[in-house]
């Protein structure tokens, strides 16, 4: 373990990072040409080539044994490739661990595309992005309820059919929805992304969030990530990460938070020794078994490693 790893409490605490990417840049069409505005700011500084090899230089040293693939909007219809390249990195290098690939769940054809990720040995989940928001840079999904449009939900149905993850990116004025999403869909687990997305953290903002966040916590099947909590302020610290952190561990339990660092991101504003230490501070007041659960175990049986 590294210093800071060891500073602050985390030692012999083996960690799973739940929320990574890599990739080839020319394969990324949201990358190319002049940065326009978008939810992390300017990722002019994103733009170089990050595989496998990368990614273990920085997160090996600070005791991260294995990692999940989070999937990053790659051309259209190449999603397939965009999976069997994870999988001969993974195959190569032995990260990553566990893929979350992308489907369009609207598709006539989502089927086929599901059965084709299966050859990824590693497929262990699905992402696609459904958070809606009125400022056009926090906007990815074309509209706020995608997910109750009954095309999409029977996209969700072979995912389910299949016995894979979801990993769920919504707002909190979209929580209600994903509330019934969860509900209407007992044998997914819902892996909220970065703890449902905090941008506005006025009283009125904190409470929405709040609420959302209870009602999906009432779900079973629905887990948080501890991920992407820089995304809007831009800077990796106990001041703007522990009130989140704290809270959603209230909410959910420990049981049902795992760490993941949005890698490589939040290296816009961080190394990933900041990471680890910001977070383990912000998990001080949990005991070395709740510790362990957030950092390693949760995302061990979530994800099956």
């Amino acid at each position: 373990m590294s210093d800071a790893t060891t500073a602050t409490g985390t030692a012999n605490v083996p960690i799973i990072d739940a929320h990574h990417h890599i990739w080839r840049l020319a394969e990324l069409p949201w990358m190319q040409g002049r940065p326009v505005k978008r939810i992390f700011g300017d990722y002019s500084k994103l733009k170089y080539d990050y595989f496998a090899e990368q990614y273990m230089a920085d997160v090996v040293p600070q005791g991260v044994v294995k990692s999940v693939y989070i999937q990053v909007n790659v051309m259209p219809d190449q999603e397939i490739e965009e999976a069997a390249w994870v999988q001969s990195e993974a195959d190569k290098h032995g990260f990553p661990h566990a893929v979350a690939a992308f489907a369009n769940l609207s598709s006539a054809g989502v089927s086929d595309t599901l059965d084709k990720l299966a050859a990824c040995c590693n497929l262990k989940s699905i992402r696609q992005q459904l958070h809606w928001h009125e400022k056009p840079e926090y906007r990815f999904a074309a509209r706020p309820d995608i997910m109750n449009d009954a095309d999409w939900r029977r996209g969700l149905k072979e995912v389910e059919r299949r016995g894979l993850n979801f990993e769920l990116q919504v707002f909190s004025h979209q929580m209600a929805d994903a509330v019934r999403l969860a509900q209407d869909f007992p044998g997914i687990t819902f892996i909220l992304q970065h703890a449902g997305m905090l941008e506005d953290k006025s009283e009125p903002g904190w409470a929405a969030w709040r609420a959302g966040m209870k009602g999906l916590a009432g779900c079973p099947n629905v887990v948080s990530k501890l991920s992407g909590l820089s995304t809007f302020e831009h800077v990796c610290s106990e001041a703007v990460w522990r009130p989140v952190v704290e809270e959603t561990v209230a909410i959910f339990g420990a049981g049902r938070c795992l760490f993941g660092s949005n890698f490589p991101i939040e290296r816009m504003w961080s190394t990933y020794a900041q990471q680890i230490q910001t977070m383990s501070a912000c998990l001080s007041g949990c005991s070395v078994g709740e510790r362990r659960a957030v950092l390693h175990d949760n995302a061990a049986r979530i994800y099956g490693l």
